[in-house]
């Protein structure tokens, strides 16, 4: 059900296959972009945080791109949002489940809450977390306290990417009990309004970098720009393990 690229296990079923498997048995899953795909080659905490993920769902649509052009074991996109969609729209088959939201300010905590409960997600002000600025320390011992002692089954952790995926594994290496731990991003932030509104029709045909960097030149840009470097990283290393320049 898996496919190597990078040496990352990127996951090759459906979006359905994901959340059942993440409700019985817990675990991290993440979903890496382009220009954070490119950061492995020197970012070896994000790196070993993917590796160890139980779940790595293929969002990049251009790491797909570059992948079924020249390779025969192709491999479907999952996006973020195609993921946070299923779950909304499925959000009644989640009602008994308990959930704990990690987000970047409290403005995002109080929107995210305010749209899932309205969707009929039970949530209190204690299932809420405004995450502080790690600055690369993602060790929030009082976040994992937190946690532990509410033991929710659900994690969603909606921060940048780069620094949710090391703060899951800190969660998934240091909590007494296995939850389902999501490094979404900014996928939920797409359905609360918080960024850019993106029709499904849009992420279907890859083009979801685009009307961000239309959205927010300044900061998108940029940013895929980066990514440009996923081509040569993925000729050169097919499914091999990336080499890593400390």
């Amino acid at each position: 059900m898996t496919i190597q690229i990078l040496g990352i296990q990127f996951f090759k079923g459906k979006t359905e296959e994901v959340f059942t498997f993440l409700k019985n048995k817990g675990g991290l899953l993440t979903v890496p972009a382009a220009p954070a795909l490119v950061t492995i080659a020197h970012d070896k905490d994000y790196y070993y945080a993917l590796l160890e993920s139980d779940i790595v769902i293929p969002d990049s649509g251009y790491m797909i791109l570059i992948w079924n052009t020249f390779f025969k074991n192709k491999i479907n996109k999952i996006s973020g949002l195609e993921f946070i969609n299923f779950f909304v729209e499925n959000i009644h088959k989640f009602k008994d489940d308990t959930f704990f939201l990690v987000n970047p300010s409290d403005v995002d905590g109080k929107i995210n809450k305010d749209f899932l409960t309205g969707k009929g997600l039970k949530l209190e002000e204690k299932d809420i977390y405004t995450a502080p600025f790690y600055n690369g320390n993602v060790n929030d011992f009082h976040l994992l306290s937190l946690i532990e002692s509410q033991k929710p089954k659900w994690i969603f952790i909606n921060i940048g990417g780069g620094t949710q995926e090391k703060l899951g594994l800190f969660l998934k290496h240091k909590l007494s009990y296995s939850p389902a731990i999501l490094c979404t991003g900014a996928a939920l932030a797409f359905k609360t309004g918080r960024q850019v509104n993106m029709p499904s029709w849009v992420d279907y045909i890859y083009m979801g970098w685009l009307l961000r960097c239309i959205s927010n030149p300044k900061v998108f840009i940029p940013r895929y720009f980066s990514g440009f470097k996923l081509l040569s990283m993925i000729l050169i290393y097919k499914s091999n393990k990336v080499t890593v320049n400390n």
